[in-house]
């Protein structure tokens, strides 16, 4: 592809692999800001380059690992407008894996709580129930 290449929201879509109704809900929140052409009267056509499909790979793999829409947009905003060097990089990192390591945690508990509510009600319910204190969810929550 050639650096200046010019796309439609349908050809941008394709490449980057987003529905069209996903690149269109971008624009609106902010996270992609294509420009527009004087073709379309009213509604100007939208054409996006190759840096926004690099806006849109970020995007994708912030979600990936576990970023609200929210947090990319404040990124993407200090990504504009004063850049992200390397030490910045690494404490947005540090801070999402810390994030992950924690919600791990609460996903294992939360799995050994299933496991052992399974065993108890295939066991017919004898002996105590296990305690909810072992998962930080409210899954199970009835005594029956």
């Amino acid at each position: 592809m050639v650096k200046g290449l010019m796309m439609l929201i349908s050809e941008f879509a394709n490449i980057t692999g987003l529905s069209r109704d996903t690149v269109r809900f971008y624009v609106r929140l902010g996270l992609l800001t294509p420009a527009r052409t004087d073709k379309g009267g009213r509604n100007p056509y939208q054409v996006f380059t190759l840096a926004d499909a690099q806006v849109a790979e970020i995007i994708r793999v912030a979600q990936s690992l576990g970023m609200t829409l929210k947090e990319v947009s404040e990124l993407l905003i200090e990504r504009r407008e004063k850049g992200i060097d390397g030490s910045r990089r690494i404490e947005i990192m540090q801070r999402q894996l810390e994030r992950l390591e924690t919600k791990e945690a609460e996903l294992k508990a939360m799995t050994a709580f299933l496991h052992a509510k399974i065993d108890w009600l295939q066991g017919g319910k004898k002996g105590p129930q296990p305690p909810l204190s072992i998962c930080a969810c409210s899954v199970g929550h009835d005594e029956n």
